[in-house]
């Protein structure tokens, strides 16, 4: 479900302080992406939601999401917007956040293990 090489990239190219911020952001504007879809029935900017939602979910590797997203996507684009399926959508990104959860600071403590530590130079 989740990309946990991305997510260590991630935390390598911004550092420590700043991924917590990040990891904020991403769940505060999915949050806010996953209440449009919920409250929104006629569907209307589907495909922007999904678009959205694809590219934030890879950005902080959940890569099952990410799938389902642009499926949904896929579909919007070719007039099929009433096969999306909304439900399982949304049931990946709770399992996938449930993951990322559970599992986030033990993968973070292996990342700190297995950076070298700098040699002093004496």
């Amino acid at each position: 479900m989740i990309n946990w090489d991305r997510v260590e990239e991630l935390h390598e190219e911004i550092g420590p302080e700043d991924f917590d911020s990040v990891v904020a952001l991403f769940l505060e504007e999915v949050g806010q992406a996953i209440c449009r879809l919920e409250e929104n029935s006629s569907r209307s900017n589907l495909e922007a939601d999904l678009h959205f939602l694809k590219g934030c979910a890879l950005n902080l590797g959940f890569n099952s999401f990410s799938l389902v997203c642009q499926t949904g996507e896929t579909l919007v684009s070719e007039g099929n917007e009433e096969l999306v399926n909304l439900p399982g959508l949304l049931a990946t990104y709770e399992d996938s956040l449930n993951e990322f959860q559970l599992e986030l600071e033990t993968r973070l403590k292996q990342l700190k293990r297995s950076i070298p530590k700098p040699s002093s130079i004496g």
